[in-house]
C-alpha cells in the first residue's frame, strides 16, 4: 500500500494527512499550531510542518502541500527572510492596490490580464506596501514566494523554489491569459525584478523529492486544494466558512469580472476557480459568542430558538474590513433593534448575517461563470455550527450538502501527490464518504433586509 503525505499550511495551523494513496483512507495525522495575527514570521511555519508532518513524512511514497493563499515571503539574495510575511488578511495595502490598478490600465485591464481585480488581499499590492513603507527591505528582497511555495521548499531536499498555477493566480503577477508569470508586473509592483519560483509545467509534475526519496508535487493554494478533496466537478460551489468566507466553482472558462466582486483564479486541475471571498466568516460565529457568553453549541440553540429574520434584527458582519464588498475600513453594523430584542434574536442575526454575505458570494459567482450552482457544498470549521447548517437553506433559498467533517485543504494536496505519484492523466478517484442534504423553507425576506442594510452603508 502506498503512502502520500498532504499537508495544509493554514493560516491557523498547519494539518498533515497520511493517506492510502489508491482509496483516500486517512491513517495518519498530525497537527501543530502557527502564530496569530496577521504578519507573521514564517519560519513559524517550518517549525510547525515539522512538528506536524515529521513522523509522517518518511512514511510516505509522495508529498504536496496547500497553503494560505496571496501571503508575501520576502527573501533576500541569500533565500533569508526579510521581514515577516504580510497575511492574505491584513488590509494595510488597500490604497497600494487601487494605485496599481490604475498604473496597470483599470479594472478591466487588470481582469484582462491576471483574471480580476487587484484588492489589499494580493501579493503584488504587499510588495508595493513595502516598496513604499519599507524602501530598506524592499531593496533587500531578491525574491518572493507564497507561503505554500515557502513550505515545500524546506521539505524537498532539492532546495528549489517551485509553486502551481493554482496559487500563483492569486498574486498579482501571474497571467491567466498567457499562463505564465507577468514580470514586468512584479517589477511594478516593488520596483526592481525579483526572482519567482518556477510554476510546475502539469497540475500533476514531480518538481522534486524529499530527504527519503518521496516525490514532491507541485502543491496549490488552500482554495484550490480544498477544491481537489471535494473532487469538486465543473459547476459545484463549495462554501467553506472558516477565518474567511469563499464560495468557490469550478469552471471551464477563464472568467472575468471588472467589477471586483469575483476573482478569477486558476485551479489545480487546469480549469478555473472563480471565487468571491468574505474576510469575515468563522469569527462572526466567535463574536457572536463573546457577545452572548456562550459556547458554539449555546449560540446554535438560541439562533435556533429564534424566527427567520431574527426579530427584525440584522448585522452586516463586516468585523474587520470586508473584501466582498471591497470595503477594507468597513466595521460591523447591527441595524433594527428595539426594547423587544431577545437574546436569541441577536444570535440568530448573526448566523444570518454570515449567511446572508456568503449567499451574496455564491450569487456573484453564479453570475460570472454564467450558470447556477449545480450543488452547494458546505464545509469548514464554521460549517461544523448546527445554526449554520440548518439555516442555511432558508437564507440560500436552495438545499446544501454538507460533507463529512474533514480537512480538505490537506486531502486535496494528498489526492494531488497520489496524482504526481500514478503519473496518470486525471488524479485518482477518492471516495469521501455520503454527504448529507439538508433543506428547509427559503425567507427571502432575510436577504432583503440585509441587502437593504449593506446598500444604506455603502458610503461608511
Amino acid at each position: 500500500m502506498a503512502l502520500v503525505l498532504g499537508v495544509d499550511s493554514s493560516t491557523q495551523s498547519t494539518k498533515a494527512l497520511l493517506v492510502d494513496a489508491d482509496t483516500g483512507r486517512v491513517v495518519a495525522t498530525g497537527r501543530a499550531p502557527h502564530p496569530a495575527g496577521t504578519e507573521v514570521d514564517p519560519r513559524a511555519w517550518l517549525t510547525a510542518v515539522d512538528d506536524a508532518a515529521g513522523d509522517l513524512l518518511p512514511r510516505a511514497a509522495a508529498v504536496a502541500v496547500g497553503g494560505q493563499q496571496h501571503g508575501m515571503v520576502a527573501l533576500d539574495q541569500h533565500g533569508s527572510v526579510v521581514r515577516d510575511a504580510l497575511l492574505w488578511n491584513d488590509t494595510r495595502s488597500a490604497a497600494q492596490a487601487q494605485t496599481l490598478v490604475a498604473e496597470m490600465g483599470g479594472p478591466e485591464a487588470c481582469v484582462a490580464e491576471i483574471g480580476y481585480v487587484l484588492v489589499a488581499s494580493m501579493t503584488s499590492t504587499k510588495l508595493r506596501w513595502m516598496a513604499e513603507q519599507e524602501p530598506e527591505n524592499a531593496a533587500r528582497t531578491a525574491s518572493v514566494l507564497l507561503p505554500h511555495d515557502y513550505v515545500s521548499r524546506h521539505l524537498c531536499r532539492d532546495g528549489a523554489a517551485f509553486t502551481d498555477r493554482g496559487d500563483a493566480s492569486g498574486t498579482g503577477y501571474y497571467s491567466t491569459r498567457t499562463e505564465a508569470w507577468n514580470e514586468s508586473l512584479v517589477e511594478l509592483a516593488i520596483g526592481h525584478p525579483l526572482a519567482l519560483p518556477e510554476v510546475a509545467p502539469s497540475p500533476h509534475a514531480v518538481m522534486g523529492h524529499t530527504a527519503e526519496g518521496a516525490v514532491f508535487a507541485p502543491g496549490t493554494g488552500d482554495n484550490m486544494a480544498a477544491a481537489l478533496g471535494l473532487s469538486l466537478e465543473p459547476g459545484d460551489v463549495s462554501v467553506s466558512i472558516g477565518t474567511s468566507g469563499v464560495a468557490a466553482m469550478v469552471s471551464d472558462v477563464r472568467p472575468a469580472d471588472p467589477s471586483g466582486t469575483v476573482t478569477g483564479f486558476a485551479d489545480a486541475t487546469g480549469r478555473f476557480l472563480p471565487m468571491a471571498t468574505t474576510m469575515n466568516a468563522a469569527r462572526v460565529l466567535d463574536f457572536g459568542c463573546r457577545m452572548l457568553g456562550v459556547n458554539y453549541d449555546g449560540l446554535s440553540d438560541l439562533a435556533l430558538a429564534s424566527r427567520p429574520g431574527a426579530g427584525g434584527v440584522v448585522l452586516l458582519p463586516y468585523l474587520d474590513g470586508e473584501r466582498t464588498p471591497n470595503r477594507p475600513g468597513a466595521t460591523g453594523v447591527f441595524s433594527g433593534l428595539t426594547s423587544e430584542t431577545t437574546r436569541a434574536d441577536i444570535a440568530r442575526a448573526c448566523v444570518e448575517g454570515l449567511l446572508a454575505s456568503l449567499a451574496d458570494a455564491v450569487g456573484a459567482v453564479e453570475q460570472v461563470a454564467g450558470r447556477d450552482a449545480q450543488r452547494i457544498l458546505l464545509i469548514g470549521g464554521g460549517a461544523m455550527s448546527e445554526a449554520v447548517r440548518l439555516l442555511a437553506p432558508t437564507v440560500f433559498g436552495r438545499p446544501v450538502v454538507v460533507p463529512l467533517a474533514g480537512e480538505y485543504v490537506a486531502l486535496g494536496a494528498a489526492r494531488q501527490a497520489a496524482w504526481a505519484l500514478s503519473g496518470a492523466d486525471e488524479p485518482p478517484v477518492w471516495a469521501i464518504g455520503d454527504p448529507t442534504e439538508i433543506d428547509a423553507p427559503h425567507a427571502p425576506h432575510i436577504m432583503e433586509t440585509y441587502r437593504l442594510l449593506k446598500s444604506r452603508t455603502a458610503d461608511w
